[in-house]
């Protein structure tokens, strides 16, 4: 396995005073890592999760680190619509301005499930959940640009486990065919993808970018429906190491380049990976941006339809 990209060291020493970050799922692993970093920098960083409880902790472990940026914790759970919209309503109440959002949170092959509206657990919070609240807050990123939005997709929106990336638009909540946890997690991820390159259409000459980021195998609980956590981060870690799973510093770089960069904002639209595993060699490497290898991801006819459906599903209207 190639070794995984690390940003240039001069974007660490930018300056964000002044500027205001949202990580979902910034209570742990890639989020957590991503959040630190940003506070270290001197950002305002939001950190909504589903657990406060757990953003608290995580608050005081980055202080207790040194930052020069102020962490405020929020609570927000994505497989709920409704909560979604409650947290919108409070964040813009809170504040006038948000220069990026970073949609990391997300679960991983679980078991057959719906989310509080009745969508499949994977489509309804990995994509629905950030789709609805990225609608909710192009209003105060756009009065905030230059902002960036990041969506974390991943490698498996290629292949997962063997399942083809793709929108089954036909049965996009397993309603009709088996359920398959790495089918769902793939269709999942592709949409996090898709749905990026279709806001950097709607917001061209905003000054808002968005793009998506594998974020690389990454040593998290996200592990948790496939294996236990411990067995992955004590029994296989050397093994998994040298296959390379990565650490969520590591995993976090190609979040922090995509919000750092200043090359990004000509990139809008395009898909950022860690090194990951994928149908072609080549691809395997990772690139900043990389050309996705799954034809699915640079079609921009299902991109736009997604949008459309998307739109449809959480204004309740099916």
């Amino acid at each position: 396995m190639p070794k995984p990209l690390m940003c240039p060291e001069e974007l660490f020493s930018i300056d964000l005073t002044g500027k205001r970050h949202l990580v979902t799922g910034g209570n742990s692993g890639i989020g957590l890592a991503t959040a630190a970093q940003l506070a270290k920098q001197g950002a305002e960083v939001v950190i909504a999760c589903r657990r406060p409880e757990e953003g608290e902790k995580a608050r005081k472990r980055i202080e207790s680190r040194g930052t020069r940026g102020k962490v405020v914790v929020m609570r927000l759970d994505l497989s709920d619509l409704e909560s979604v919209r409650g947290f919108v309503k409070e964040f813009t109440g809170r504040f006038d301005r948000l220069h990026g959002l970073v949609n990391n949170a997300g679960v991983m092959n679980t078991p057959a499930g719906k989310t509080r509206e009745g969508f499949e657990t994977q489509f309804g919070t990995n994509h629905l959940g950030h789709f609805l609240l990225t609608e909710l807050l192009l209003g105060i990123l756009k009065a905030s640009a230059p902002s960036r939005i990041v969506n974390l997709s991943s490698c498996f929106h290629d292949k997962a486990m063997g399942r083809e990336g793709r929108i089954d638009f036909d049965d996009l909540n397993f309603e009709r065919k088996k359920y398959d946890g790495w089918e769902a997690y793939a269709q999942s991820k592709l949409a996090n993808l898709l749905h990026a390159r279709q806001l950097s259409k709607r917001l061209k000459d905003t000054g808002v970018t968005a793009v998506s980021v594998h974020p690389g195998w990454v040593r998290t609980n996200l592990i948790g429906n496939s294996m236990p956590v411990w067995v992955q981060d004590v029994l296989l870690r050397p093994v998994f190491r040298l296959a390379g799973m990565i650490e969520p510093w590591e995993g976090a770089q190609s979040s922090l380049y995509a919000l750092l960069s200043p090359d990004v904002p000509a990139q809008s639209g395009a898909y950022f990976s860690q090194v990951g595993i994928y149908r072609t060699r080549e691809a395997a490497k990772g690139g900043w941006p990389l050309q996705s290898p799954n034809p699915a991801a640079c079609d921009d006819a299902a991109a736009a339809r997604l949008e459309e459906v998307s739109l449809r599903l959480v204004s309740g209207k099916d």
